[in-house]
């Protein structure tokens, strides 16, 4: 199997150095726009070499591991795939993306999100296992074709992933809850503190539990203002549902409802119960 991974960044990086341990790959070529991220690739020995992106039509698999509006581009310049190709996206939003395959292909592709990643971008921030016993969700599965169903789930099995298969619709709002909206919030912890306290401050002050909640203000601004678009409604609800929490956990504190307030931290501590 000859596999093309357009996008050299974390995702693409870290599913280049778990493809190439699989003994039926042959060969990982890349692909990037980034002049910086296709000399980094080649040096840290991430894929076999660079081709343009024309070139990656005559690879059995192609991974596409870029934002989800490149994704969508992307597609359309690959409408003259050969019969048996497959196309994964790992793109973080799914309906959109999906509504955006050219019909001549849509057997050729199959739409995963690989429920994993750092707040670190660039084939520099690279890293082995990435995906070892990570969800990757499978998104309207029946639309492709069933050979290419049949190497997605063959790499993924490879890849020692768990597989969930549901609707792009449903995904994309499970996506706004468990991922869009905590980006969210980090973004906006962040720069809450930001505006408020000097860099000495923060220095001094920042602690585990500040450093854990804007651990994800790091992310990528570009990757990430793409993804709060393509997913912008069920991003609002869920952040107008999060500041309802809040708002209610505020007036207890206001009122000193300390009963209150003890009985909302234990609400919020059986999360843990299904997540340890």
């Amino acid at each position: 199997m000859n596999i093309a991974i357009v996008g050299l960044g974390l995702m693409g990086g870290s599913l280049a150095k778990s493809l190439k341990k699989l003994d039926f790959v042959n060969t990982i070529v890349g692909s990037d726009h980034n002049e910086t991220h296709r000399q980094e690739a080649i040096e840290l020995g991430l894929v076999d070499k660079i081709v343009d992106f024309d070139e990656v039509k005559n690879y059995d698999v192609i991974f596409l591991a870029i934002p989800v509006d490149g994704v969508i581009a992307a597609l359309k310049n690959l409408t003259d795939v050969k019969e048996n190709t497959t196309i994964i996206d790992l793109g973080s939003t799914k309906a959109k993306i999906i509504s955006a395959v050219p019909p001549k292909i849509r057997k050729n592709f199959v739409a995963a999100h690989p429920m994993t990643g750092t707040e670190n971008f660039g084939p520099k921030a690279a890293i082995d296992d990435l995906y070892k016993d990570k969800v990757v969700v499978l998104c309207n599965l029946e639309k492709s074709g069933e050979t290419q169903a049949d190497v997605a789930k063959k790499i993924f099995k490879a890849l020692e992933m768990k597989k969930y298969f549901m609707s792009a619709k449903s995904h994309d709002r499970h996506a706004a809850f468990i991922s869009h909206m905590p980006h969210a919030i980090s973004y906006s912890l962040a720069n809450t503190v930001m505006h408020q306290e000097n860099k000495h401050n923060i220095l001094a002050l920042a602690a585990g539990g500040f450093r854990s909640m804007s651990r994800l203000a790091k992310s990528s601004a570009n990757m990430w203002e793409d993804i709060f678009r393509q997913n912008k409604e069920n991003l609002l609800e869920a952040i107008e549902l999060f500041e309802d929490e809040l708002k209610l956990l505020k007036e207890h504190i206001r009122n000193e409802e300390w009963d209150k307030v003890h009985k909302n931290i234990e609400s919020g501590n059986r999360l843990h119960d299904i997540l340890d």
